[in-house]
């Protein structure tokens, strides 16, 4: 396909909510598309698939509507089917919706997130000119051709291709030119060594390295239980949610030994799995460590 220029009126459609006539003039052109709320985040998965309880896509990793007539999961909820766009399921989100995503990867380009000035400049000296879409913050450069994303190449760079989801703004200015292997090299190299999966973290044990003074693991269960528990039933303000859950746990477990990989990765997976990307995820656990001094 080639990327959009400009939308067609269409006064068939004019009754529609705005949002969902741009995902549907999308969908046509191959890019899968899907509803975003307020604060660009997609809408968090329904009861039934909640916890990945519907066993559809371990770990996000394959794109692709479920069983589930509702737009879950995330970027992989991304479709071109015009009855799944407008079908009941998902009328509610689109009359709610606050923007329109696309799967970048999922219609064969590759979007280099530039959040800042200094991103420009650093990708107008040293990638190829291409398509440009200015956005809230920065710019979107899209290129043809996919390739895995990753967050945090470089200061202020992200890029958005596979499992993953870029939020449309505008049909954007210039020349879409092919993926460059410069564009490849930034996922594998100039960037900070990757954390480890499950978030781990360095909090300092307690004094002269004894026994947990929690003693029983039962204890440090239930709290994860619970904060996994409220993030999951938050009926709105998840972000303020998912950092008073950190905060939370964080408090009484972070300095004691106790809290294991395990424990953290079900935060983030509770938080992603309501809605929150993983970056805001990582955003919430820095500023909780940072509030309590860790």
């Amino acid at each position: 396909m080639t990327h959009p220029t400009d939308m067609p009126r269409d006064p068939v459609r004019a009754a529609l909510p705005i949002h969902l006539q741009t995902g549907l003039w999308l969908a046509e052109l191959g890019l899968p598309v899907l509803p975003l709320r307020e604060g660009k985040l997609p809408f968090g998965n329904c009861r039934t698939c909640t916890k990945s309880a519907c066993g559809d896509r371990p770990n996000m990793k394959a794109a692709g509507p479920c069983q589930c007539p509702a737009p879950c999961h995330g970027w992989a909820a991304a479709t071109t089917d015009p009855s799944v766009l407008t079908s009941p399921a998902w009328g509610r989100a689109w009359r709610q919706a606050g923007a329109v995503a696309y799967h970048p990867g999922g219609g064969g380009f590759t979007v280099v997130d530039l959040d800042d000035a200094d991103a420009i400049t650093w990708a107008r000296q040293n990638l190829p000119a291409t398509k440009t879409v200015p956005t809230t913050r920065g710019e979107h450069w899209i290129y043809r051709g996919a390739m895995q994303g990753a967050n945090k190449v470089r200061p202020g760079i992200d890029i958005k291709s596979l499992a993953a989801y870029a939020r449309w703004y505008d049909p954007g200015t210039g020349a879409i030119t092919a993926l460059p292997d410069d564009v490849r090299a930034l996922a594998t190299k100039d960037k900070p060594a990757p954390r480890p999966a499950a978030h781990s973290i360095t909090a300092p044990t307690v004094a002269g390295g004894g026994e947990c003074r929690h003693r029983s693991p039962a204890y440090l269960e239930r709290g994860i239980a619970m904060a996994e528990q409220r993030i999951e039933e938050a009926p709105d303000g998840i972000h303020k949610t998912v950092y008073r859950m950190f905060l939370a746990v964080l408090s009484v477990h972070g300095r004691c030994g106790c809290l294991t990989d395990s424990h953290i990765g079900r935060l983030f997976k509770a938080a992603q799995e309501k809605g929150e990307s993983l970056r805001h995820c990582e955003d919430a656990w820095t500023n909780a460590r940072t509030t309590l001094g860790m």
